[in-house]
């Protein structure tokens, strides 16, 4: 269904009992609502819990931004190595502005958030703009922002702003595919033939590698969060896989040292996915058992 947050049109799924305690799922870059693992989904509400899961702006069936300008990402890049001002359409602030928004119009007062990796970036700012609204915050494979930080091996950046090679579905598929391929977790590897299926269900929902560009300037556009962490009340747990390749595992403990009293866990194996394998422990994150 669509939801009006923040003047924006979103695209939202909600699972569970109407009454249930309310559980809000921010996604990470470029992916969409579909992106959590339906077990993930089916965990937290055989919890009683009720979960929101929604297309960030500019992605999935949510609003596109496609009449703003789209400043080159390589500039941008290199910009943003510099520690100089990157522009971009929109910024983080303005999607956690978005997650607010979709709270207030579905009248939801406090609830249980997650976010992964851009998700989690926008959550920190939800949690430290409006600390009252967060019951439990849990965030997953994501970063302060601070500069100093190690960032993405070489593999991964590579993947992740490469080009596909050829047009059409079969190429766009297989570009995705490898993207994922090059981010996912060692300990856990995916089962290649449903990494397929869901790259392709996924492009066939939506494509829109406009959106994913302008979603990526939104992240270097935004300043570092960590002046921002001590806002945080709420608490907090951090999750993050000791073999993430994008964004390495001392950008988690960056996170636990500045948020107060955060509990951070690290596993062994993980990259930067959501292996099936570990639903449960996911799901104790996000509830905070």
């Amino acid at each position: 269904m669509k939801v009006r947050a923040n003047g924006v049109e979103l695209e939202v799924e909600i699972d569970g009992p109407a009454h249930g305690t309310p559980v809000l799922l921010i996604m990470g870059l470029g992916m969409q609502l579909t992106a959590w693992p339906p077990a993930l989904v089916k965990s937290l509400v055989d919890h009683g819990c009720r979960v929101i899961r929604f297309d960030n702006r500019d992605i999935g069936l949510s609003q596109r931004f496609d009449h703003l300008p789209t400043p080159a990402i390589g500039w941008s890049a290199v910009r943003h190595a510099l520690g100089l001002k990157v522009a971009a359409p929109y910024t983080l602030n303005d999607m956690a502005a978005d997650a607010i928004g979709l709270m207030d119009a579905l009248g939801i007062e406090r609830a249980h958030v997650c976010g992964v990796s851009m998700g989690g970036m926008i959550a920190q700012l939800v949690a430290a703009r409006q600390p009252q609204r967060i019951q439990h915050l849990a965030l997953m494979l994501t970063t302060s922002g601070a500069r100093g930080l190690p960032g993405p091996t070489l593999k991964a950046r590579a993947a992740l702003l490469a080009r596909p090679r050829g047009r059409g579905e079969d190429a766009m598929v297989a570009h995705g595919v490898k993207v994922l391929s090059a981010i996912a977790s060692p300990g856990y590897p995916p089962d290649p033939v449903e990494l397929e299926s869901r790259v392709r269900a996924a492009y066939h929902r939506s494509f829109r590698p406009r959106g994913f560009t302008r979603q990526l300037l939104a992240i270097a556009a935004s300043p570092d969060r960590s002046p921002l962490l001590t806002q945080i009340q709420a608490p907090t747990r951090i999750l993050h896989g000791s073999a993430d390749p994008l964004v390495p595992a001392a950008c988690a403990r960056d996170l636990a040292a500045k948020i107060p009293r955060a509990q951070l866990s690290v596993i062994d194996g993980m990259g930067h996915d959501l292996p099936v394998a570990l639903v449960p422990r996911f799901a104790g994150a996000i509830l905070g058992a």
